[in-house]
């Protein structure tokens, strides 16, 4: 399927695949670079935060903060 970007940037997500992921009217979606393209998800998918924490010490950062908390 191949569709045209409107003057402000907006893309018409085709009724078929909404309807397959369950996407309605206000539903949020996030946007990422994957490669060449783009890839769209549900917002609240868990696959959309795939790779978002890679390259962070969490733990690291969870212990500063607790060790930082007042006792």
């Amino acid at each position: 399927m191949t569709h045209r970007i409107g003057a402000k940037g907006q893309v018409v997500i085709p009724k078929e695949i909404r309807d397959r992921l369950g996407l309605r009217p206000g539903d949020g979606v996030t946007f990422r670079l994957d490669g060449g393209g783009i890839r769209i998800e549900p917002a609240g998918s868990i696959s959309s935060l795939r790779g978002s924490f890679s390259g962070h010490d969490l733990v690291a950062t969870l212990e500063e903060d607790r060790a930082a908390e007042p006792r």
